[in-house]
């Protein structure tokens, strides 16, 4: 059915003005029982609302007597009964109220009722048919404008994309004025369902109808490009739209230096910030603290210190954001020192420092073993109001696993539940490690089993420590089959194959060890430090000292570095095939590298001269 026939058909089956005297008289008597008493004898007395219809609800919401407020307390009295609506709360008498509320200026009112005409499948309708039932001695100026106008809003939030554009159609198709705050609600709503192409296109529409364009319509377009990667496209429209005479602002400038700062492309930032210097857009807080994360993301942290610097004798004050951001970076690349000096820095300045802050702090802390220093931070960031949180109990559960502190880790995991917080994955992968480590396979196991049972997921790492287990057993078998089974989800990694082939060389079994390492390779896992030394101590201890050198060439052609570890196994073999010239060479070469000898190489060196 046609738009035209639709609206004949809804006005032919709506009463007539020429009400009946029944219908005019309960009308009277509910409007004046709205004026004088309010709702209330209404809510009582039922029978006032018996031989209610739509015309007489139309009545009511019509009369210019009753107040717009009692017109809603009412509506909203009939939307609330089931008996009272479809029928006798039509779109007729949606729309009544709507105009109204329009006069008393309640818009935020008027946007409920117009959502409820969009949600409800019995009401919704073209808006030509919404406006055919505005009544002709309707004498508000604009109303018509301001309802369609409204209605594209309402349709944006409730993403319903279609119906909105053909509100933007009809206002155009009509003459109406069109106001471009509307259009940015719509451009947002598209951005945040990731519908960048209709956003653009809508944006494309806008200009092309002679909207009168604001800045922040043209970022929230770029940032949508942006975000999808297409950078020069974003460019490309700035330069347009200022060619048009719409000048970018600070967010507009933002938003590509974070997007050519997550690529690490420095060439596109500097660009970026003539492009501000040349416009005299200044920057702002934001603007520093993108500068700060991209710099010191990839490991230029003198960058980003300068630009700190910059920021401050500007006088841009720097939030807690800044400074935690800062103080990560420079914990990430161990300048702890700096880290607590920017945290002491902060806290004078008066601001407080938040959970990611002091998560910062802990995390280095716990990673140098000193947790007696995490202690105390724990301390005064729950003095501070700030309790932990899931990654905080993780990072310390962590650290006293590294120190072989399982009882504090384990304790921690009990107080951790008890605050309601779920051991995670994360949580299990610490604890079943740091048990590992001290050779505590069985309770290991158990953590891991228990895991499984409470139905948390396996990941790589836990899959990982269960080889690891299996392996050190010597129960070579069932360390296979968990492999076998990472091959059908979490994919092993390079951690996963040094496992397996620490626990085949540890027993001799080079053969396999080999074959795990060229399966490794192919797959583009590539072999470390670890990989090799494994691989070197296996072939030493069992005699094959001139393929263990083979090896360890080999890892300096890789650009490998050596360890201890990797010189004690090498220098150990041939030792003991008393080779020791080779072996007195390596440990020269050793000490050069800035490696300190540990006793078994000096025990191996006396051995092999006997």
């Amino acid at each position: 059915m046609s738009t035209q026939k639709l609206s004949k058909t809804l006005k032919k089956n709506l009463p007539s003005n020429a009400a009946s005297p029944s219908n005019q008289e309960i009308a009277e008597k509910i409007s004046e029982t709205l004026i004088s008493s309010g709702l209330k004898p209404l809510q009582t007395v039922p029978s006032l609302l018996s031989s209610l219809n739509s015309h007489i609800t139309h009545l009511v919401l019509s009369n210019p007597h009753v107040q717009p407020r009692s017109c809603l307390s009412f509506f909203n009295f009939l939307r609330r009964n089931e008996s009272f609506t479809s029928q006798k709360l039509d779109l007729r008498a949606h729309v009544t109220l709507i105009s109204r509320l329009y006069g008393s200026r309640k818009f935020a009112e008027m946007k409920n009722i117009l959502n409820c005409v969009v949600t409800d499948d019995n009401l919704r309708c073209p808006v030509s048919i919404i406006v055919s039932l505005i009544e002709d001695g309707c004498n508000e100026p604009k109303f018509v404008d301001k309802l369609c106008d409204m209605l594209m809003r309402v349709y944006a939030d409730n993403r319903m994309f279609e119906e909105a554009v053909g509100v933007f159609d009809y206002m155009e198709k009509n003459g109406f004025e069109i106001e471009e705050r509307s259009c940015f609600v719509l451009l947002l709503a598209f951005k945040r369902c990731d519908q960048v192409e209709s956003c653009f296109g809508f944006f494309r529409r806008m200009v092309e109808s002679g909207i009168e364009i604001t800045v922040y319509s043209m970022t929230s377009v770029i940032n949508g490009l942006c975000k999808r990667g297409e950078v020069e496209r974003g460019r490309e429209l700035m330069g347009e739209m200022v060619d048009r005479g719409i000048k970018p602002n600070v967010i507009t400038y933002n938003t590509f230096v974070n997007a050519y700062g997550e690529r690490k492309d420095f060439v596109g930032v500097n660009e970026i910030l003539s492009l501000m210097e040349k416009d005299q857009v200044a920057y702002n807080v934001a603007t520093y603290t993108i500068l700060i994360e991209c710099y010191a993301s990839s490991g230029k942290i003198e960058e980003a210190e300068r630009f700190f610097e910059e920021m401050n004798n500007k006088g841009i004050k720097a939030d807690v954001h800044v400074y935690t951001s800062i103080i990560s970076w420079n914990c990430r690349l161990g300048n702890m020192k700096r880290a607590f000096a920017l945290f002491d820095e902060l806290t004078e300045r008066g601001l407080v420092p938040n959970v990611h802050t002091y998560g910062a702090l802990i995390n280095n802390v716990c990673k140098a073993g000193q947790m007696e220093a995490a202690e105390m931070l724990v301390n005064e960031m729950q003095s501070k109001g700030l309790d932990l949180n899931q990654v905080i109990f993780n990072t310390l559960m962590d650290g006293y696993c590294k120190r072989g502190m399982m009882d504090e880790a384990l304790r921690l995991q009990v107080v951790m539940e008890k605050k309601g917080l779920e051991t995670d994955v994360f949580t299990y992968s610490i604890i079943a490690s740091g048990l590992c480590k001290l050779n505590r396979h069985e309770e290991a196991k158990r953590m891991l089993f228990t895991m499984v049972e409470r139905g948390v997921a396996p990941n790589t790492v836990t899959l990982t420590t269960l080889i690891d287990i299996y392996c050190k057993e010597g129960n070579f078998e069932e360390a296979k089959r968990v492999f076998s089974e990472m091959e059908k989800g979490e994919k092993p990694n390079t951690v996963t194959y040094n496992a397996l082939i620490y626990g085949y060389s540890k027993k001799g079994k080079m053969k396999e060890a080999h074959r795990l390492k060229d399966e490794m390779e192919d797959k583009g896992i590539l072999p470390d430090t670890y990989t090799y030394t494994s691989l070197i101590h296996g072939e030493s201890v069992y005699g094959k000292v001139d393929e263990a050198l083979k090896l360890f060439d080999e890892m300096s052609r890789k650009g490998l570095v050596q360890t201890v570890v990797t010189y004690t196994a090498m220098i150990s073999g041939l030792s003991r095939e008393g080779r020791s010239d080779e072996a007195f060479r390596l440990y020269d070469e050793m000490k050069k590298s800035g490696l300190t000898p540990d006793d078994r190489v000096y025990y191996s060196l006396v051995s092999g001269l006997h």
